[in-house]
């Protein structure tokens, strides 16, 4: 088989750069990276015929009667790791996982996200999104020290991992990931970084490659960095703000449009597309705010953004209007703020995608802003046991991640609501313990 360019490019470059193992990377159903190494000599037939794994081993993929799975790497995502030696270098890229007969694996997150964003194509769009990760740095995985005690956009001696960001940006640069912003949050010792926006699928990539990043950057500084939603009690959990857009295929801005009457400069497509995230976001919520500790985000902090509802100013809104450049066509998106960072990327984007289609072919007419009205609105679910169990209810979460991914969610996520609910915290002991 003749390589096509890209996969004749990374075999060059495997050459000029030293590179002797090439990790094919993919996610679990849960967004839990997983990889395997492979050798150059491997790599044109891993591109031509796939390599071979058993998916019994991943959580959410397969039972042990249909195991055998398929890894295609994708030669648009090849990066040499720079945190590993120059000599004898590292490469990776991301897979596409398939099944023996050479057919999509319904399981992989990654096709889902690529069959919406190819429904979203079919109907003239291209999914655009930009997130916004925040993280805590500890001192240890064992414990919540933290390295400082900076607050928001801190520049003083308290931001004490402002070389943590600086080493964390240069590398996701050197693999190719455009940062727009790094900075202090609120919390003590909790970061962001957000990414330059890009086409859907690229971004989910980015988003993983991003944790990594993170997480391999920390350790090098012997630090732990976490992406937990709600580390602590007393301080700010961490969010996965989603700003997002659609674009013509003429490169136009869907979203656009200079003459609204109401000032948002929003075309009715993308009132359509908002009215369809604040309608289906309670069922996708178990998708974007996957874990028991993401509810302690979304319910213990009274500015979360809980409430059904949109504005420019409101942040406790689920989805704003983002008012830096008003009248700028590029700029133009709105973002939702439930998301939190130990979402799965893939299925995430793909939720939020699916709900604001949704909202644009049921012709869904957008409620008045918060801004403009105080009209009570519903919230998200309150507990993971509320979120799953709307999620399994819902026929437009079926049909976007097909039953595989959906009935595994449903039965694990439930799982794990009982095993929470039968655990006894130290919160109860320290209250009724003496008492009672």
């Amino acid at each position: 088989m003749t390589p096509n360019p890209q996969q004749d490019f990374v075999l060059k470059t495997i050459k000029s750069r030293d590179v002797h193992f090439v990790r094919f990377w993919f996610t679990d159903v849960m967004g839990t990276m997983k990889s395997f190494a492979v050798i150059p000599s491997e790599l044109e037939n891993a591109f031509a015929d796939g390599m071979g794994f058993d998916g019994s081993c991943i959580e959410g993929f397969a039972l042990e009667r249909e195991s055998d799975m398929l890894a295609f790497p994708d030669a648009s995502t090849f990066q040499v790791l720079p945190w590993r030696p120059e000599s004898n270098a590292v490469g990776r890229m991301f897979c596409d996982i398939r099944k023996p007969d050479g057919s999509p694996f319904e399981g992989d997150p990654r096709h889902v996200l690529a069959q919406t964003v190819e429904r979203a194509a079919d109907r003239g769009y291209v999914f655009n999104v930009g997130p916004e990760l925040e993280y805590y740095y500890f001192k240890d995985p064992t414990d919540t020290k933290v390295l400082d005690t900076g607050g928001y956009f801190d520049l003083t001696t308290l931001d004490y991992a402002s070389d943590l960001r600086r080493d964390t940006v240069l590398t996701l640069e050197k693999m190719g990931i455009p940062v727009e912003y790094s900075h202090h949050e609120l919390g003590p010792s909790q970061h962001e970084i957000d990414l330059r926006y890009d086409e859907a699928l690229a971004m989910a990539d980015a988003v993983m490659t991003y944790k990594m990043v993170v997480k391999e950057i920390a350790i090098k500084h012997g630090v732990h960095a976490s992406f937990m939603p709600k580390p602590m009690t007393d301080a700010s959990g961490s969010a996965m703000h989603v700003h997002q857009s659609l674009f013509d295929l003429d490169g136009r801005n869907a979203f656009y449009d200079p003459e609204d009457p109401e000032g948002y400069c929003l075309s009715t497509v993308a009132k359509s597309y908002i009215a369809g995230l604040l309608k289906y976001a309670p069922e996708f919520c178990l998708v974007t705010n996957q874990t028991v500790n993401s509810y302690k985000r979304l319910m213990g902090d009274p500015k979360a953004p809980v409430r059904l509802s949109w504005a420019r100013s409101d942040r406790t809104s689920l989805v704003r209007i983002p008012g830096y450049r008003p009248n700028c066509e590029r700029t133009c998106r709105v973002e939702l703020r439930s998301p939190d960072p130990a979402a799965n990327p893939y299925l995430a984007f793909a939720v939020m995608l699916s709900a604001g289609l949704a909202g644009i072919e049921e012709g869904l007419q957008l409620m008045p802003s918060a801004d403009d009205s105080d009209g009570q609105t519903g919230t998200l679910p309150q507990t993971l046991g509320e979120a799953v169990e709307l999620f399994a209810e819902s026929e437009l979460m079926k049909k976007t991640l097909g039953e595989h991914i959906h009935g595994y969610l449903v039965e694990a996520k439930r799982e794990e609501w009982r095993e929470y609910q039968s655990c006894v915290s130290q919160w109860e002991r320290d209250r009724y313990l003496a008492v009672l």
